[in-house]
C-alpha cells in the first residue's frame, strides 16, 4: 500500500497555540503533518503575526480565549514566568474545557503549574523540546530525532510520548521534582555554550583573526563529538595538563584585552580542573600550582591595565580561592510571547 499523505488522513485534534513565539507555530505545523489540525493561533507582535503566517498559513489569529475554543489540543507556548499568570486567567474566565489536552513547553515547569486548568477539567501535559529554536520552518525539521522532556500524570503518559513521537522527538521521561534540574542542565550545556563561542569568536578577532568562524567551526565539532562520546576523557588544554604558567598568561592577557573575560575564564577553569583531578587527568602535583594561579586570579576582573594585582598571599587567604564546586545554575529565560530567549532555551518560546 502506499503510504498515506497527512492531508488524506482524518484530523484527529485541533489544535491551537498561545504564544505565537518561536516554539508554538513549528510544534503546531510538525503536529499538522502527523495528521492534526491547526484552527487557531494568538500573538500580537508584528513577528508573531510573521511566524504565524510563514508556518501556519490561513490559520487565524485570535485572543487566548478563542483558541481555547476552538482547539482540542492547546499549546501553551509563553515565557516560563507569564505560564502560571496564563493558566489561572484562563481558568478564572471559564475558558478551559473539561477533556481538553493543555500543553505547555516550558523546560523549567512540570505539570504542577497546570493545577488551576486541571481541576477546571483539562488534561495536563508538559512536552518541553530539548532544541533551540530560529522561529523559521527550519525547526519543523530539526525536531526529527529531538528529544523532549515530558511529564504527565500517569495515564496520560502514553498520549504525552505519542504526540511527541508524532512531531519526530523521542520522549525523555522527567519526573516533576526533577524538572528544574533538568532546565539547568539544558541551560548550562546550550545557553553558556552559546556565550562561550561568542567570546571566543571576539577574542579570536581581537587577536587578528580574519575568520574566528572558520577556524573555531572543526575544533568546536571535535570537542563537542569527543565530549559526547567519552564525557570528562576528552579533556584536553592547558588546565587539565597543568600548565600553571599558560594559565597565568591567558589570564593577563584577558586582564588586558578583555577584563570581563576573566570572571569566567576562572570558574571555569576552576570547574576544568576539579574534574580533571577527579578522573585522574590532572596530577596533583601539578594541580597545587594551577590552583594557586586561579586563586590569585579569582576576585573579579582584576585591577585596569598598567596597575598591579593586589596581594592575595596574606595568612587567611584560601591557597585554592573560592568553592569550586562549579558555577551557579542560571534561571529561565526571560522570553516573551510576542516577542524575541531561552528560547529551551531555548529562544523565545
Amino acid at each position: 500500500m502506499p503510504p498515506t499523505e497527512a492531508q488524506d488522513r482524518p484530523a484527529r485534534l485541533t489544535v491551537g497555540v498561545v504564544g505565537a513565539g518561536r516554539v508554538g507555530p513549528a510544534l503546531a505545523a510538525s503536529l499538522q503533518l502527523a495528521g492534526h489540525r491547526p484552527v487557531a493561533v494568538s500573538g500580537v507582535s508584528d513577528a508573531s503575526v510573521r511566524r504565524a503566517a510563514e508556518l501556519l498559513p490561513d490559520v487565524p489569529l485570535v485572543t487566548p480565549a478563542e483558541v481555547l475554543a476552538r482547539a482540542d489540543l492547546v499549546l501553551l507556548t509563553v515565557p516560563d514566568d507569564a505560564l502560571a499568570g496564563l493558566v489561572s486567567g484562563l481558568a478564572e474566565t471559564g475558558a478551559v474545557r473539561p477533556g481538553q489536552l493543555l500543553v505547555h513547553t516550558s523546560g523549567r515547569f512540570g505539570t504542577a503549574v497546570l493545577d488551576p486548568a486541571t481541576r477546571a477539567g483539562a488534561l495536563p501535559l508538559a512536552l518541553h523540546p530539548a532544541m533551540t529554536f530560529t522561529g523559521t520552518s527550519v525547526d519543523v525539521q530539526r525536531l526529527a530525532g529531538c528529544s523532549f522532556g515530558v511529564t504527565s500524570p500517569d495515564e496520560l503518559r502514553m498520549a504525552a510520548e505519542a504526540l511527541v513521537i508524532e512531531m519526530g522527538g523521542e520522549p525523555e521521561w522527567i519526573a516533576e521534582s526533577a524538572r528544574p534540574l533538568y532546565h539547568a542542565a539544558l541551560a548550562i550545556g546550550a545557553n553558556h555554550l552559546v556565550t562561550l563561542v561568542a567570546q571566543s569568536m571576539e577574542l579570536l578577532h581581537d587577536a587578528g583573526v580574519q575568520a574566528p568562524d572558520r577556524m573555531l567551526g572543526p575544533l568546536l565539532g571535535a570537542a563537542l563529538d569527543n565530549a559526547l562520546r567519552s564525557g570528562d576523557a576528552a579533556l584536553t588544554g592547558p588546565v587539565a595538563r597543568g600548565d600553571a604558567g599558560t594559565v597565568a598568561a591567558h589570564i593577563a592577557e584577558l586582564r588586558r584585552h578583555a577584563p570581563q573575560s576573566v570572571a569566567g575564564y576562572v570558574a571555569m577553569a576552576r570547574t576544568t580542573a576539579d574534574r580533571a583531578l577527579d578522573h585522574g587527568l590532572l596530577k596533583p602535583e601539578l594541580a597545587e600550582d594551577l590552583l594557586d594561579v586561579l586563586a590569585d586570579h579569582g576576585d573579579g576582573p582584576g585591577p585596569a591595565p598598567g596597575t598591579s594585582a593586589p596581594d592575595t598571599s596574606g595568612p587567611d587567604s584560601d591557597p585554592r580561592g573560592p568553592d569550586v564546586s562549579g558555577p551557579d545554575t542560571p534561571g529561565p529565560d526571560p522570553d516573551a510571547p510576542d516577542t524575541p530567549d531561552h528560547g529551551p532555551e531555548e529562544g523565545d518560546r
